[in-house]
């Protein structure tokens, strides 16, 4: 399959620094070469969104596969009302929605899953991404990344997307309601309300230097 050709070679490619215009016209005219190179563009994105949300970097490549594929088939019905990086993003969304509704129906025992996403594991997102100054990479090279990711697991899943997208991706709220197709106001108030939750969850002593 053409999709998997290019999602299989996008990791020894460089993104071109093509107009995005340019790139999907060559896209949508079936050439593979500039799919990879679109995969390429946005694969580091991809999957650490999806290993954050979902919490296991096994699930999130699975996950990386299905969002490249859905995008190489929806290309022709893009119609460019957002950014695709904009539109991307609301794939992956709902993609690991999906994923976690499947959990639900098969009834695994997964507790905390993101107890899986290791500091090392998120260290080396970090690096891949090149946001290794970003908040929640600066804590796992504190060692406290156990502690966030619980912190993270505990919030529901539409709360820990926003923060997320807003904290870790640096998004604005109006691309945050872009790309999940909701009011601007909604994500503002999601927002607030898994920024205060997750503070809970992270404790009162937590950011304390040690004695």
């Amino acid at each position: 399959m053409a999709s998997d050709v290019a999602v299989s070679t996008a990791k020894g490619l460089e993104a071109a620094p093509e107009a995005e215009d340019a790139l999907l016209a060559s896209c949508r005219q079936g050439d593979t070469q500039a799919f990879a190179r679109l995969v390429a563009r946005h694969e580091a994105m991809v999957f650490g969104l999806a290993a954050r949300l979902l919490g296991d970097p096994e699930e999130a490549r699975d996950v990386a596969q299905e969002v490249f594929l859905q995008v190489y088939r929806a290309l022709e019905g893009f119609e460019g009302r957002s950014r695709l990086k904009t539109w991307i993003y609301r794939i992956v969304v709902n993609q690991c929605r999906n994923r976690r509704r499947f959990w639900r129906r098969r009834a695994h025992a997964r507790s905390c899953p993101l107890d899986s996403l290791t500091a090392r594991e998120e260290a080396r997102l970090a690096a891949e991404r090149g946001d290794q100054d970003g908040p929640f990479a600066g804590v796992a090279r504190r060692e406290s990344a156990a502690r966030i990711h619980a912190a993270l697991a505990r919030l529901n899943f539409e709360h820990r997307a926003v923060l997320l997208m807003k904290e870790n991706e640096g998004l604005r709220c109006d691309e945050i309601a872009a790309a999940l197709d909701i009011a601007e106001g909604t994500v503002k108030s999601r927002l607030a309300r898994a920024r205060e939750a997750f503070r809970r969850a992270l404790g009162p002593d937590f950011g304390r230097e040690r004695p």
